[in-house]
């Protein structure tokens, strides 16, 4: 965590002095679980509205961001508080007695989130531009948890689960987003590596990226 926090204090430290256009704002959003391991149920029905439905209540981030430009080419950081739920139905397989495992993740989510965007306006007017942008985000843990349910197969139990939730990760997000007067719509995927680790004994027995969709609509000061 220490090490995350250095290199995004020394990210931040420069970005003021070397852009002239300053915008401030507040955001909040709908962050969705569909991610690149699911796509695949929208087609088959899966995943569809009621699932959105579902999930809307329970996901979502709020905060808020800067925009230091300099022409077509601006940097936005972020600072965002983030909340959801995700389920994760994983299979392995138990060495102990050489059968498969089924069991079902469950994940609470609460972090505090820092992208730092680096973006491009590809229109660029008076009244409206869109934009295209990519960067960092850093991700610290707020008091997320984790449980493990409807474990069967093998002779694994509740109790042989470990969790191992780490305090911080470094992931990427890349999105495009157009700005209308003082609102700014943004659609982003984000790709962060499982801050939320699942282990027996001391063998990590999974680790799934944890990635999403972002919808967010802002206000600029």
């Amino acid at each position: 965590m220490k090490k995350n926090l250095i290199i995004l204090s020394f990210l931040l430290s420069g970005i003021p002095a070397a852009f002239s256009q300053l915008n401030f704002g507040i955001k909040a959003g709908y962050t969705s679980t569909l991610d690149m391991s699911n796509i695949s149920s929208v087609a088959t029905g899966g995943y569809d509205l009621n699932s959105v439905k579902n999930e809307v209540n329970t996901d979502f981030h709020i905060g808020g961001f800067g925009r230091f430009a300099v022409k077509r080419i601006y940097i936005q950081p972020e600072l965002l508080y983030n909340i959801g739920k995700k389920q994760y139905a994983i299979t392995m397989q138990d060495i102990t007695s050489n059968t498969p495992v089924t069991y079902d993740k469950l994940i609470t989510l609460s972090t505090i989130d820092i992208p730092i965007m680096i973006g491009y306006k590809i229109l660029d007017l008076k009244l409206v531009n869109i934009r295209a942008y990519a960067g960092p985000k850093f991700r610290f843990n707020a008091g997320s948890s984790m449980d493990f349910k409807n474990i069967t197969g093998g002779a694994l139990t509740a109790a042989d689960f470990k969790k191992d939730v780490k305090s911080s990760q470094v992931g990427l997000e890349t999105g495009i987003g157009v700005d209308v007067l003082m609102f700014t719509l943004d659609a982003r995927y984000s790709l962060i590596q499982d801050m939320y680790q699942t282990k027996i004994k001391s063998e990590t027995i999974d680790n799934l990226p944890l990635s999403n969709l972002i919808i967010s609509l802002g206000v600029k000061f």
